[in-house]
């Protein structure tokens, strides 16, 4: 689940949509007066910067900045003693709804091609407007740092500009088009592809094109030679090929192949095919296994949290992530073949990396030593020793390296939300844009989260963060279990680098703030613990042992001196969601109320399950949704979802609002028209968290929220 936040605005006032209004759940709950330091719209008014990029010239480096709901991108300028200065090169403003990212610097770093529009998610055009003249489709848009106006290329995106700098390549509608990137110019379509092209990556001369084709059941990939309009496919097979990378000289292509198999939805992929490295020749088509991974941990592909996949080094090197040690780790390997050399070493993920301009340096960020934050690291081509730079009760991630040489990353902690820094060598980490920053954002009104490790009922290890209410608040009161999306997402004890969860970070400060205490819950199937506890036996469709995880949590909290275990809440979105109506459905004794955000309520009606998708899969998966055990679900629920969600079926809110109404479960319900499952728009994100404050303060605390 990857959301897009707001910022602030309106206060929710908006009536709930249909909603069964009853008496509050626990009306014979003491009376408690609620009060808060800040609003929400003032945790929520820090801009979130996403899409770092470095270019190859002039040490510049550009973002996107998303306040309030308008989305424009910002470039930094090095100056002396390794300042920077920072402004905006596009004026898109209000609450448009409108995605930006996908960021490319031109090769002279003067210009910046980004993608405008659509979802970044994938689904094609949106129109969370309700516009009648129907949905914003996706552009390709060109903006330069000398303050020219931004200018429109044309419909699509991806886009990929030419080494040789005249040109810029892209998708739209599934095939790759070509437009120059001087004024004037128009695009066409450079390749007729009979599946679905992307993943474009240009030739160090800028005279050929690697690309990958998805042909629903296989995946190919191919060159397009621009002086012999030709197309070669590099060793076809029925597998799936991915991630065209380009060696230093251009006569090779690198790329992954997955074994072709039929695995249903969430299969277990723990173990597979064995995934293998493959080097293409561009000039005759002929391509070979370099490196092939072991039967057992890691032969089952698993990509980092960024784009792109493999690097190829400047000594000849290519550098992939493995977790043949249980850990997503980084090797490196000969592209003649051979033994893989283990390049990280330790009981911890990374999560991104990137390599410089010219080759010679890899920057990745992980939990080695840490693993509730994220640092980065350093590692010099050829070398096998890292060096970290950067430690403490901080979360880094993103990091890219300058053209002059900077390291430069996305940096927070709990205080204050993710913002462009440079790592300087004093290893105090320099705003990129400082003034940014809004004066009303209430850092120093905000509680630092504690690390809690608790044992679930079957023996497993959970992470949380733990956030108390301050000084002042009455000593025992009510609390609120809060559960990720993804699944295969980490919260950490700080602001999170991806935006939905720093809002969701947000909202879980504000309640804490205004008196609950809050458990933000890493539950099994996330990611930054290791493969055995992201690929968790048994579960979610194959029998919901993640349910475990939500008893521990509300039996951890009902332990407390602190927490009156009568008034547990729970909310989470998408699979946090679904994790909400799993725990409602099944443990009303333990939670009080719930406030669901697109949950999945029956695994059986979400597809192909595994191979044939047999009665007792579909079975399984029933008793392992919240459907299986509606007849338990007693606590009142708030459900919310976006109609247009392409992530999770609207038919799953659907179905169980009918069967709630069968069982007389209180419930209300906010449905957001047009909107898609990355709510795209600031006022929707003040509806639902709004929303979820005031559900709370009348099912947990018997009185509404403030205003």
């Amino acid at each position: 689940m990857m959301l897009k936040l707001p910022g602030a605005a309106r206060l929710f006032t908006a009536a709930l949509s249909a909603a069964t209004m009853l008496t509050p759940w626990h009306a014979n709950a003491a009376p408690r007066a609620l009060a808060h330091d800040f609003t929400i719209e003032q945790v929520l008014s820090a801009p979130f910067p996403s899409s770092l990029v470095a270019a190859a010239q002039g040490g510049r480096v550009a973002w996107v900045f998303d306040k309030d709901g308008s989305r424009n991108v910002w470039v930094a300028e090095p100056g002396a003693n390794g300042a920077f200065t920072a402004h905006p090169i596009s004026a898109f403003t209000g609450d448009d709804g409108v995605d930006m990212g996908e960021l490319d610097w031109t090769p002279d770093g003067r210009q910046v091609v980004f993608s405008r529009g659509g979802s970044l998610e994938g689904g094609g055009p949106v129109n969370v407007h309700s516009l009648p003249s129907g949905a914003v489709g996706q552009e390709v848009w060109v903006a330069s740092v000398d303050g020219t106006a931004p200018r429109r290329i044309g419909p699509g995106h991806s886009a990929a500009v030419s080494p040789r700098g005249g040109a810029v390549a892209y998708v739209q509608a599934d095939q790759i088009w070509l437009a120059p990137l001087a004024a004037g110019g128009q695009p066409t379509q450079l390749i007729h592809d009979r599946g679905r092209s992307g993943q474009i990556a240009w030739s160090p001369d800028g005279g050929k094109l690697a690309f990958a084709s998805s042909r629903g059941d296989h995946s190919l990939v191919g060159v397009y030679d621009f002086a012999a309009k030709t197309i070669t496919w590099l060793g076809p097979s029925v597998d799936r090929d991915m991630a065209p990378t380009w060696s230093p000289d251009g006569r090779s292509v690198a790329f992954v192949r997955i074994a072709t198999s039929h695995a249903g939805l969430f299969a277990d992929s723990r173990e597979a095919q064995p995934w293998s490295l493959w080097v293409g020749n561009p000039a005759t088509g002929t391509a070979n296994a370099i490196w092939t991974a072991n039967p057992g941990p890691g032969s089952a592909f698993h990509s980092l949290e960024v784009e792109k996949t493999l690097m190829w080094t400047a000594d000849g090197r290519l550098v992939f992530p493995w977790e043949r040690s249980g850990w997503m780790q980084l090797y490196s390997v000969s592209p003649a073949g051979g033994e893989p050399t283990r390049l990280t070493h330790g009981d911890f993920e990374v999560f991104s990396a990137s390599l410089s301009a010219d080759r010679k340096r890899i920057v990745y960020s992980s939990n080695e030593g840490d693993i509730d934050h994220r640092h980065v690291w350093e590692l010099a081509a050829g070398a096998t020793a890292p060096r970290q730079l950067t430690r403490g009760a901080t979360v880094e991630d993103s990091p890219a390296v300058t053209s002059a040489g900077q390291v430069v990353a996305l940096h927070g902690d709990w205080r204050k939300p993710i913002r462009p820094v440079s790592l300087a060598a004093s290893g105090q980490p320099v705003e990129l844009a400082p003034s940014a920053m809004p004066a009303e954002f209430p850092a120093a009104r905000l509680t630092e989260p504690k690390q809690v490790i608790f044992d679930s009922p079957d023996g497993v290890k959970v992470h949380a963060q733990l956030f108390l209410p301050p000084a002042g608040h009455p000593s025992r009161g009510p609390a609120i279990l809060f559960f990720h999306g993804g699944p295969t997402r980490q919260m950490l004890l700080g602001w999170h680098p991806m935006d939905a969860y720093a809002y969701m970070y947000g909202l879980n400060q504000y309640l804490a703030n205004e008196g609950y205490v809050v458990l933000s819950v890493n539950y099994r199937g996330g990611s930054g613990y290791g493969l055995d506890f992201r690929e968790a036996k048994n579960f979610g469709a194959k029998g919901a042992s993640e349910d475990n995880d939500i008893v521990g949590a509300a039996k951890y909290l009902a332990s407390r001196p602190d927490v009156d275990a009568a008034h547990i809440g729970i909310w989470g979105g998408s699979y946090g969601g679904l994790m909400t109506a799993l725990g409602l459905s099944r443990h009303s004794d333990l939670l009080a109320a719930g406030v669901d955000y697109a949950g999945v309520h029956d695994w059986s009606a979400m597809g192909r399950l595994g191979p044939g998708s047999a009665k007792g899969a579909a079975e399984l998966a029933l008793q392992s949704s919240p459907m299986g055990a509606i007849d338990k679900w007693k606590s009142p629920v708030l459900l919310i979802h976006a109609d247009d969600d392409r992530n999770v079926p609207f038919s799953q809110t659907v179905e169980i609002v009918e069967a709630l109404r069968q069982h007389n479960v209180e419930f209300e319900q906010i449905i957001l028209p047009d909107e898609i499952h990355d709510l795209l728009r600031a006022d929707s994100w003040n509806r639902f968290f709004h929303a979820t404050d005031d559900f709370f303060a009348r099912h947990l605390q018997s009185q509404p929220a403030p205003r």
